[in-house]
């Protein structure tokens, strides 16, 4: 019986092909196809047993079909590094093998190249499938002055900066801080330092997804069970921290997490005042704080100046988030002890927080195209937070200007708890 054209046409693209909707020069025998063949992907058909190609109904290009044209989809920055981005399979949408059609067989379709069997095996089976595990993150900063940084108010290190609060920015922050906790009580929304992706790839029972169910418990109490339920919260805590060595990296970043969570509730909702008790809660924090960020605050691909992981930038930028969420906890409880506070100098270095386009970006490759041309708008480097702060002793009238326009265009496209930073840090750090 004559074969349809249609059954035909379809046996010309290998997987990758078919999925990036480009044209493929099929090859016969168990030869990969150029466009895979330059990219270093697995080349496998969809008809498997189909021994060679079809041959094509047009003579005039032999046999061979045009590559698929450049996109910014392929894209690096950083051309030294292209070899590594290229054998990354997370980094570009067009690598990731599609889901089987329900009419194929159930058995899998054989790689031809065996040498990627392992990393496709692990790879997501749709873009948007978050994979937290294998993280390439490194810790540019001395991460041992974090969990020190309590007894600061008490023996001070030379040369440090105190941040003169006015009162009515530790009345902001306050309120502020009040309102996360609120947040995170009556579960209404999401809390700025929380990414959603990040929430969704919690696993039942890990040490954020129990604190925002246990919290529920201060939403409306009744009337004389809040001791109670500071005694609830408190055994938690201590449970965190407890068996904090056990934990792997995504468990230990999510007990910092809730116990910052637990913390601000315990101050804002639950009334606990400060006291040698909570300073212990404090310093257990910045403990969990400290061995979090040595896990890793910033994504190897940015030393490379390549693209990382959706993972990997989610789990950074959340990160460091939620330590400067920390950080200002700490000024308002020194305030209210009437200790002083200083400028966190250890974390000079650290990226400010990222554009609400990056934060927000609901999808792989939109987060993918965004951080492109955010890589395109900053190749000299992303904004740092110690930008925000007052200019160093040495600073000429060029550097200040610079830095000016650099924050300007940080500025541009801000969330709401970007703002909220740069707000605070303009009233106290204003050059």
């Amino acid at each position: 019986m004559r074969t349809s054209r249609y059954s035909t046409s379809r046996q010309k693209a290998c997987q990758q092909c078919s999925s990036a909707k480009v044209r493929c020069d099929r090859k016969a025998g168990n030869e990969r196809c150029t466009r895979c063949t330059q990219r270093g992907l697995p080349c496998a058909y969809p008809h498997a047993d189909v021994p060679e190609a079809p041959t094509m109904t047009n003579p005039g290009l032999n046999g061979v079909q045009p590559p698929s044209p450049f996109s910014i989809s392929d894209m690096s920055f950083a051309s030294p590094e292209r070899g590594l981005l290229a054998t990354n399979m997370y980094n570009d949408p067009i690598t990731r093998p599609p889901k089987s059609p329900s009419t194929t067989s159930s058995r899998p379709l054989p790689l031809l190249n065996e040498g990627f069997v392992n990393t496709a095996a692990r790879m997501p089976e749709s873009l948007d499938d978050m994979d937290f595990s294998g993280l390439d993150l490194v810790c540019p900063i001395s991460a041992d002055e974090i969990k020190n940084r309590w007894i600061q108010a008490y023996i001070p290190v030379p040369g440090q900066t105190v941040k003169q609060y006015p009162t009515g920015v530790s009345n902001f922050i306050y309120h502020i801080l009040k309102s996360y906790a609120v947040v995170a009580v009556n579960g209404r929304g999401i809390l700025p330092f929380i990414h959603p992706k990040q929430m969704m790839a919690q696993p039942t029972g890990s040490p954020l997804t129990t604190c925002l169910s246990l919290v529920r418990i201060c939403s409306n109490p009744i009337p004389g069970t809040e001791d109670a339920a500071v005694k609830v919260l408190q055994r938690e805590m201590h449970n965190l921290y407890k068996i904090r060595d056990k934990y792997d990296d995504k468990c230990l970043f999510a007990a910092f997490q809730a116990h910052l969570i637990y913390s601000m509730i315990l101050f804002f909702q639950l009334n606990h005042a400060c006291n040698d008790h909570f300073r212990d809660i404090m310093t257990n924090l910045q403990e969990l704080a400290c061995a979090s960020s040595q896990q890793g605050l910033l994504c190897a691909a940015n030393q490379r100046r390549a693209r990382p992981r959706w993972e990997e930038w989610i789990t950074v930028e959340a990160k460091r988030r939620t330590l400067f969420v920390m950080y200002l906890f700490d000024s308002i409880l020194s305030t209210q002890e009437g200790l002083p506070t200083f400028l966190g100098t250890e974390l000079q270095g650290l990226p400010a927080p990222a554009s609400k386009l990056l934060w927000q970006a609901s999808s792989r490759f939109e987060w993918e195209r965004q951080y492109n041309i955010h890589m395109a708008e900053w190749m000299e480097g992303s904004l740092t937070i110690d930008e925000l702060w007052p200019p160093f002793l040495g600073m000429t009238a060029s550097d200040i200007s610079r830095r000016h326009a650099r924050v300007d265009r940080w500025l541009e496209n801000l969330d709401e708890y970007g703002t909220m930073l740069y707000a605070i840090m303009r009233c106290t750090h204003s050059d």
